[in-house]
């Protein structure tokens, strides 16, 4: 969800600074002499709400800058320090629990996998959702092989190494497959 916002976030502003610096290439003179105007005029309905109330000007300064530093600070805060789980808990039959790396999830993925035949490269990537780890698998195969017979065994030893060997629950798993080049010999 947050990545989504990010995302969003993002895009918006990108958009607006683009927009703006082609209208500023476009005509520049007639866009800041319109801003100049507008800013002069913002100091001048400022300055009159501060002659008329000096309290209240200063209570609305002190608001605007705490709702500011809250806002702001917390997508800050969240954007640079994310929580985000870097293992799953396991649950033993005697009762015991045990927090296992996703990295080490990766590692004896990439071990078993490379076992397969015909399997050439496989580059996991391993995400702990609550008790539950998503999947993304990037495999490299040799060119002829039978892509539904593979997928299938990939997705059997994948599901029998997490629920089976580790214990875990298997949550979303997205195999990418990809064929090794032909060698010289095949293409002529």
């Amino acid at each position: 969800m947050l990545n989504l916002f990010n995302r969003l976030v993002a895009v918006i502003v990108w958009l607006a600074l683009l927009a703006a610096f082609v209208y500023l290439a476009t005509s520049p003179i007639p866009l800041l002499t319109s801003g100049a105007a507008r800013m002069s005029a913002l100091a001048e309905q400022l300055g009159g709400w501060q002659t008329a109330s000096t309290t209240n000007f200063l209570i609305g300064q002190i608001a605007v800058g705490l709702a500011s530093l809250l806002l702001f600070g917390t997508l800050l805060w969240v954007e640079l320090w994310p929580k985000r789980q870097r293992g799953v808990r396991v649950h033993t039959s005697e009762g015991g629990s045990v927090e296992l790396d996703t990295q080490s999830i990766a590692r004896r993925l990439v071990w078993h996998l490379d076992q397969l035949a015909e399997v050439i490269a496989v580059v996991p990537e391993v995400r702990a959702r609550g008790s539950a780890v998503d999947i993304r698998l990037e495999i490299e195969t040799a060119p002829d092989i039978d892509v539904p017979m593979k997928t299938d065994e990939v997705v059997e030893v994948t599901r029998d190494i997490i629920e089976q060997e580790l214990g875990l629950k298997m949550g979303k798993l997205d195999v990418r497959m990809r064929h090794a080049p032909f060698a010289e010999e095949w293409a002529a």
